[in-house]
């Protein structure tokens, strides 16, 4: 008898079906995006699909780079990486000390305090730098932890998603796009 897991709506001991599963819901998310922003294209173009490719850089700063690498780190069970990640750089651009406390303490039981229910792999410096810092936040405060879950990602997560069939199907999907509209 196979186990569902309720978070990921599918079978978890098929790699199949959850792969697809995924894929249905970054299908959705793009339909539904579509349908709100008929003005503007909301689908991820095949120039940008294959940017993608060129760097972890060029994937976070699309929008729809930034959810498929989700949805594939989801599938993988890391995606607190990238979640990590763009709280980070939310939490950057705060100027009050109000927000840097209230939200750097968040990020902190979140991502950062051992036991953390998304706890990130951290070296102990970096962990301690950070909580010694809590009580006096700056914008900075995160930017050590988050450049190293950067390179994590960059040298593991990144070079599996480009080799995964989830970006090899969405680079067939955006080039048969193209085609589609051009004929």
């Amino acid at each position: 008898m196979a186990f569902t897991d309720p978070s990921t709506d599918c079978t978890s001991d098929k790699k199949g079906i959850r792969r697809k599963s995924w894929k249905n819901r970054f299908t959705l998310l793009l339909k539904k995006n579509t349908r709100l922003m008929k003005n503007k294209p909301s689908r991820p173009s095949t120039d940008d699909v294959l940017r993608w490719g060129q760097s972890l850089d060029h994937l976070l700063s699309h929008k729809y780079g930034k959810a498929a690498f989700f949805v594939f780190l989801k599938s993988e069970f890391c995606e607190e990486n990238i979640e990590f990640w763009s709280k980070c750089e939310e939490y950057r651009t705060l100027s009050s000390r109000k927000d840097l406390e209230s939200r750097g303490n968040s990020i902190y039981q979140e991502f950062v305090c051992s036991e953390a229910p998304k706890e990130i792999n951290l070296d102990y410096q970096t962990r301690n730098a950070i909580t010694q810092n809590l009580e006096e936040p700056s914008p900075l405060l995160f930017v050590q932890a988050q450049r190293k879950v950067y390179s994590l990602m960059e040298n593991n997560a990144y070079p599996r998603f480009l080799q995964s069939n989830f970006y090899k199907d969405l680079c067939s999907t955006a080039k048969g796009e193209t085609k589609h509209v051009m004929t």
